[in-house]
């Protein structure tokens, strides 16, 4: 198992001062790992998952439903502000805010609104806490106490929320969430952009640095105008370019605060409070390495962030950075980096770790780690953890409860790589400390025995195995359900072998009830594959489970190798030693009957063809004569006497 190093490893080996493996206009985009150089917002009305109904039409209060998630803990404080869609509002209304652990700030003109919320509130406003068991199933609860529900809008990282109140009654009659709500009519959000990535040429000589925006083009949505507001730390020339790419049909209204810098914008742009018309920007490319390879031809080598949001008709860009230092990051020649920092660049450009569920396990090829030289074993925290090596990687791979690994709040996992180098008859160790995130899916594996140790993706007809279903979810694991889980394979009727935590099948047998540990809940189980006689024998299988919440399900599939042992495959000719054992003993019976027919052939042979021929030298005529009348001696080479 042999992961893809980093893109940022070719920059760190050129600055070391080996030689550059990439062309210099590659460059491959990683998220940025410390505090992001800017800071992105957007509007928009598409929630992750929403809906809306006329149920709430007859009933005693409008009722609107926000959940909100978050990529990491907020920092700043969350603004809903309620207003009216159109005209005068007649009935009361309920607002349910689901925002845990977040600081928010209500403000309506209505005095008679109902809030019920696990929020840290501002001073003054009223409202009612939710109930703990509403965390899993809160359109449940709100169905139960409401009687109907007017909106639920679940979205991520928002800043601000404008919610319009009013009905339609049009509406379907049920509010059944969808992904990727369009929620225009009731709801307005600001949200914040985390996901800025960035990259380094690969053959960087300058400080120049590119910011890059790109809208995702989305026709359902009729925007041709989006106001961009620009703002930066100070106003003075500045070696930092932003690329605006968009749909060629867009204007940009820039409206620019304090900055000084190049810019390029695809479609048209005008810059408001400025005296000029509106300007024709330039063709730029759609795709991300097209854009990256234009800043590069502009002479920008850093791409100090590169954001991919969804057409919005308001983007707030604020830029943090000062002035990008004119001289490149580089290591001088005379200077040599300490080990230590040479080992934590390297390790935070290669990032060999990577978490599952349950596993830590860190893949390093070895060849990138000659700048290093001499290492000659790698271990974690616990030095009695040492990683597996041959000529080419080391690899580890240790369960979280083992090894000094931590695992933080947030689904993070924490460790130390300890390296160990050779001086002689010295050994020295340098600590590199690391985390890892935590995936937020399904997990699903297949073992041959009830250790649950030596994961396979081989099923053998009629043996028995065991399966182990896995998730770890940081908000509400309590609520985490197992749904079902199936066997399918070509040819064969679908097997239902777990639904809920009930086994549906008499060669199915739960292990254990549902373990919960931490913000991980393991589901086990064991069953045995059986195919009637006679019946075909598929040569793969598809195990499927589903887990999650009431209104959230994850699905993971495991292809795995269907194996026969009693019953041979068909239609597949002799085998191998079936062959040979012919070819040995068709040559077996060949020699036996060569021999045979030899040895009948030499005792069955005319006796005269034993006589062998005279070798005495013939006489003359009259002594030969002379020398046989009345002689009854033998020649030695005769056998009978004369007549």
């Amino acid at each position: 198992m042999c992961r893809r190093s980093s893109p940022l490893l070719p920059l760190l080996l050129a600055l070391l001062g080996r030689p550059d493996p990439a062309p210099a206009e590659h460059c491959d985009l990683q998220p940025v790992s410390a505090e992001p150089p800017i800071t992105l917002s957007y509007t928009t009305s598409t929630v992750l998952r929403g809906c809306a109904s006329s149920s709430s039409t007859h009933t005693s209060h409008e009722v609107h439903v926000l959940r909100i998630r978050w990529s990491k803990s907020p920092a700043s404080m969350l603004n809903v502000s309620i207003r009216p869609r159109a005209g005068d509002r007649t009935r009361p209304a309920a607002l349910i805010l689901q925002c845990t652990q977040c600081s928010a700030s209500i403000t309506s003109p209505y005095q008679d609104l109902v809030i019920h919320t696990d929020a840290f509130l501002s001073p003054g406003v009223q409202s009612s806490e939710l109930p703990v068991d509403t965390k899993g199933d809160l359109l449940d609860w709100v169905q139960k106490t409401y009687k109907g529900i007017t909106s639920y809008s679940e979205l991520k990282d928002p800043h601000r929320i404008h919610l319009h109140l009013g009905e339609n009654d049009s509406s379907p009659v049920d509010c059944v969430p969808q992904e990727n709500f369009d929620a225009t009519p009731h709801l307005e959000a600001e949200v914040l952009f985390h996901e800025v990535k960035g990259c380094i040429s690969s053959s960087a000589r300058n400080a120049r640095a590119a910011h890059i925006v790109q809208l995702l083009h989305e026709p359902s949505l009729p925007i041709t105008e989006v106001n961009l507001t620009l703002s930066c730390l100070e106003q003075q020339p500045s070696n930092q370019i932003l690329l605006l790419q968009g749909p060629a049909n867009l204007t940009w209204l820039l409206t620019m605060n304090n900055c000084s810098l190049q810019f390029l914008a695809s479609g048209t742009y005008k810059i408001l409070h400025f005296p000029m018309g509106p300007q024709k920007g330039e063709q730029l490319p759609d795709t991300v390495q097209g854009l990256i390879a234009k800043a590069f031809e502009k002479n920008y080598s850093i791409i100090a962030s590169y954001s991919i949001i969804p057409i919005s008709p308001h983007v707030t860009l604020k830029i943090h950075e000062r002035e990008v230092p004119r001289k490149p990051p580089m290591v001088p020649i005379s200077s040599t980096p300490s080990p230590e920092s040479l080992s934590n660049s390297l390790f935070s450009a290669l990032m060999p770790w990577k978490c599952t569920d349950d596993t830590l396990e860190i893949v390093i090829d070895r060849s990138y780690l000659k700048p290093i030289k001499d290492v000659v074993n790698i271990t974690l925290r616990d030095i009695s953890c040492q990683a597996e090596k041959n000529a080419t990687h080391f690899m580890l791979r240790t369960p979280f409860n083992h090894c000094g690994t931590l695992v933080e709040d947030h689904g993070h996992a924490t460790n130390e790589l300890i390296l160990s180098q050779s001086k002689g008859s010295v050994l020295r160790s340098m600590r590199v400390p690391f985390q890892c995130k935590i995936p937020q899916e399904l997990f699903l594996r297949l073992f041959p025995t009830a250790s649950f140790e030596a994961p396979q993706t081989e099923l053998e007809v009629n043996k028995e195995v065991f399966v182990q279903a896995s998730m770890r979810l940081e908000d509400y694991p309590a609520d985490l359900q197992l749904k079902e889980c199936n066997l399918t394979a070509l040819g064969m009727e679908p097997l239902l072998l777990v639904q809920g935590t009930k086994a549906q099948s008499s060669s199915v047998a739960m292990l254990e009830e549902p373990t919960s540990n931490r913000d991980r809940k393991v589901w086990r189980f064991r069953f045995t594959y059986t195919i009637p006689e006679g019946r075909h024998v598929p040569s793969s299988a598809t195990l499927t489970c589903k887990a999650g919440l009431k209104n959230t399900v994850f699905e993971k599939a495991l292809k795995v190798k269907v194996k026969d042992i009693w019953r041979p495959p068909k239609n597949q000719g002799l085998g191998l030693s079936a062959v040979l054992g012919i070819t040995f003993g068709a040559f077996l019976i060949g020699a036996l009957l060569t021999a045979g027919l030899w040895y009948i052939y030499s005792h069955t042979r005319p006796i005269s063809k034993l006589q062998p021929v005279s070798t005495t030298a013939p006489a003359s005529e009259s002594s030969s004569t002379n020398h046989s009348i009345g002689s009854t001696q033998s020649t030695p080479c005769s056998t009978s006497s004369m007549a």
